[in-house]
């Protein structure tokens, strides 16, 4: 009897243990899915496949509103900062935190070379041809708490920026003028 109910334990330790592998692996799943869902929500928004009376983007969290009166927010992945440049030759408006219903940059639709790398000088993205969008913005996700080299190229003309993606740092780069 001592031996069967040494058994029964294991048996139960091992099933118990089998349950929170599997219960542990579902929720980084569901966290993975919930990540890659704000991310394209942000891209739905950015490309005016969604919309919404007003949608805004910080280091940590998206927050829609639909009726003025109610404000959703969402998390954004713990390990990847949202970044949204708006490269231009002659107009642009001072911006820190991205709307994605307001903010509108010169250049739309156009194509860019996208070179980024860390301050300890690896290739974040190297020559990377990239179009914005209908907002006139380039949108990245980068690691977060790094700082980066950015330079963006369009027909002939560059411009270079140092940029961060610290907690409380700028979502919107409007700074980046071509030349």
């Amino acid at each position: 009897m001592k031996k069967l109910t040494l058994i029964a334990t294991g048996l139960v330790a091992v099933a118990i243990g089998t349950y929170l592998i599997a219960g542990n692996a579902q929720r980084e799943e569901a966290d993975n899915q919930g990540a890659s869902n704000i991310k394209q929500l942000v891209h739905d928004f950015s490309t005016r496949k969604a919309t919404a009376e007003s949608a805004s983007i910080t280091s940590s969290q998206l927050s829609v509103s639909e009726d003025g009166k109610t404000t959703k927010t969402y998390a954004l992945p713990d390990n990847e900062f949202f970044l949204s440049i708006a490269p231009y030759m002659e107009q642009t408006h001072p911006c820190a935190t991205h709307s994605l219903t307001g903010c509108q940059g010169e250049m739309k639709d156009e194509e860019f070379s996208v070179t980024i790398h860390d301050s300890a000088g690896n290739s974040v993205m190297n020559k990377t041809l990239m179009k914005s969008q209908p907002n006139g913005f380039i949108d990245l996700w980068l690691p977060r708490d790094k700082t980066y080299s950015v330079t963006v190229e369009h027909e002939g003309k560059t411009a270079n920026s140092q940029i961060s993606t610290f907690k409380k740092d700028d979502t919107c780069i409007t700074t980046m003028q071509l030349s």
